[in-house]
């Protein structure tokens, strides 16, 4: 799925948000709630904003299908929804920081798992995406797109093993 086309549907309907923290959200809302559903993450997407056409919401619920998907995978297929490569950094790192607000927002649109639970691994995960959404976006060069690139490689698993921390929590594994 191209990120500009769902980007281009945020915008038209007057969301409010970009692609990258729609994403973010609904990565949060299924880590917490691996049974979460796509039209409540739609219902909270478009609470104040014009309603999408049917070809729109099936391409939304399409993202939020293959993100719950991605995160189920064995194979850690998980990836953040982020603009393409050919995206200037600067681009790609407020989308990055977008994609971790979402990403807090999610988790506690809904939490199944009380923040006193959590182990302190996950309290750890959630404070280095808080920190990731301050990032510098005034980036250049070679440097800055290794540590873009480190930093969401370290995103895409922290994620999964968010999921499965909060899921063994759920399933009465104590940590």
């Amino acid at each position: 799925m191209v990120y500009k086309i769902i980007n281009t549907i945020f915008a038209k309907n007057d969301v409010g948000l970009a692609a990258a923290e729609a994403h973010g959200i609904a990565a949060g809302m299924l880590c917490v709630d691996e049974q979460a559903d796509s039209s409540r993450w739609l219902d909270e997407l478009f609470r104040d904003a014009k309603p999408v056409v049917e070809e729109q919401k099936n391409l939304l619920i399409r993202l939020f299908e293959e993100t719950r998907r991605l995160l189920d995978s064995q194979g850690f297929e998980f990836e953040l929804f982020l603009p393409e490569e050919d995206t200037p950094l600067k681009e790609q790192v407020e989308a990055l920081k977008l994609w971790c607000q979402g990403f807090l927002f999610g988790i506690i649109t809904n939490p199944s798992v009380s923040e006193t639970e959590w182990p302190d691994d996950v309290r750890e995960i959630v404070k280095d995406i808080t920190e990731f959404t301050k990032l510098d976006t005034q980036v250049s060069g070679e440097e800055d797109e290794n540590a873009f690139v480190e930093i969401t490689e370290y995103l895409r698993s922290v994620v999964v093993l968010f999921r499965d921390d909060i899921k063994d929590i759920k399933d009465g594994y104590v940590h």
